[in-house]
């Protein structure tokens, strides 16, 4: 699992990292499910969880979150944060499936971060499960192929929409994106962008590209890689 190190907004001056609910509803996905999942960020070290998706943050946006308040109970889970190996150091034939966990910093480390783009690259190229959520789908805005052609190329995929966006900018009263990954997505020829109703549970697979719209798709996309490894553990059986 892939989270950002943590970064400063240029738009709002905030302090920003990973979605809460991101990592923690799919961790309970993979392990509940008998899998091991090892945490890694673009720079290594201490990671950070976006202030508003933390549930017992002041303003009450996250508080219904009850996993993360469970996982943040936990000591294991909070080691997890306090050291985290670095997207360069780690090797895709070590691992069965990727998922890219979204939050705000992944709109200023994820998108043309050639470390991640080539770690994800390689599991998709070999067939294993790659998975991206919310706006950590920003880095498949540029992210290439060994043929040179974009990795979404002939693929249909979402990320967090205008729509959402818009929502979050009124909940602010600011511009919070420097960028929206809907309006980028539409520049690009050859591939096909979809949303949801705003902050439903929306997720697409095609092939074994997995994208999920926003945080409250990270357990049904969760669901679908450990569907996907399930089923290549029964076909190399025979």
């Amino acid at each position: 699992m892939v989270v950002s190190s943590p970064a400063v907004s240029g738009q709002t001056g905030w302090p920003v990292g990973f979605w809460a609910a991101e990592l923690t509803h799919p961790l309970r996905v993979f392990q509940e499910a008998g899998y091991t999942a090892d945490l890694v960020s673009t720079e290594g070290g201490k990671i950070e969880a976006d202030a508003y998706s933390d549930p017992a943050h002041e303003s009450g946006y996250a508080a219904h979150d009850v996993i993360t308040t469970g996982y943040m109970q936990s000591a294991a889970y909070r080691e997890m944060l306090t050291s985290t190996r670095k997207v360069s150091e780690v090797d895709a034939a070590d691992y069965d499936a990727v998922f890219l966990v979204g939050g705000q910093a992944p709109m200023y480390t994820f998108r043309g971060n050639a470390d991640l783009e080539k770690l994800f690259v390689d599991f998709y190229e070999s067939g294993k499960p790659s998975a991206a959520v919310c706006h950590a789908a920003a880095l498949l805005l540029e992210a290439r192929k060994s043929d040179g052609d974009l990795l979404v190329k002939n693929k249909t995929w979402t990320g967090f929409a205008n729509a959402e966006e818009d929502i979050a900018d009124a909940a602010v009263g600011q511009k919070i994106q420097p960028y929206r990954i809907e309006d980028e997505a539409a520049k690009l020829s050859d591939t096909t962008f979809k949303t949801a109703a705003p902050f439903a549970s929306y997720v697409i697979a095609d092939g074994n590209l997995i994208t999920g719209q926003q945080q409250n798709s990270g357990e049904a996309a969760a669901l679908t890689v450990v569907e996907r490894l399930e089923n290549w553990v029964i076909l190399s059986r025979g």
